[in-house]
């Protein structure tokens, strides 16, 4: 079962060791781990500790979603933009 309150991606990067990930649900909400499990693992905690940060600036919190989900990507890269 996924023990998260919000969807999570996480991104792989060239390094193994190094890993990114966000909430597509929750805005401002990003991390680094390790590896995929504490990626997983600091992302429950982190959202938590996120979604009280914007109950104390009065800022509008998402829905908890029934149903999250994780991805588990490469990391995706911008391409430049031209003028």
């Amino acid at each position: 079962m996924v023990d998260l309150e919000y969807s999570l991606v996480i991104e792989a990067t060239k390094d193994p060791n190094y890993f990114g990930f966000y909430s597509p649900e929750l805005e401002g909400f990003s991390g680094i781990g390790h590896s995929v499990e504490d990626c997983i693992y600091e992302a429950k905690w982190g959202m938590k500790e996120h979604v009280e940060l914007l109950k104390e600036k009065n800022l509008p919190v998402p829905p908890k979603n029934p149903n999250p989900t994780i991805i588990i990507q490469n990391e995706k890269h911008l391409q430049p933009t031209t003028p």
